[in-house]
């Protein structure tokens, strides 16, 4: 898994917190994008104009999960990342 979300970062990739506003508060990556799961799909847009692959984080990895689902989807270039923390040591 982290092999992937670093072969993603150098690739560029967009961090994708999908967590509520709560638990991004508590904490997150530095340079995250902060999109909560339910609102994915009205804003799949702004993250195809992202135009870079996306790493999906968020507590544990299960909406991460759906995140990625739905955005690969919609043609997006994703992965889950599963936990923040994950992500947030590579970076």
């Amino acid at each position: 898994m982290s092999a992937e979300i670093k072969e993603y970062l150098e690739k560029g990739a967009v961090v994708l917190d999908v967590r509520t506003v709560e638990e991004w508060n508590e904490g997150h990556s530095e340079g995250a994008k902060h999109i909560v799961l339910q609102t994915i799909p009205n804003n799949v847009d702004e993250i195809k104009a992202w135009n870079k692959p996306v790493i999906a984080v968020c507590r544990s990895g299960a909406r991460s999960g759906q995140a990625t689902q739905f955005l690969q989807n919609h043609g997006v270039d994703v992965i889950n990342g599963g936990p923040w923390g994950n992500v947030d040591v590579l970076l």
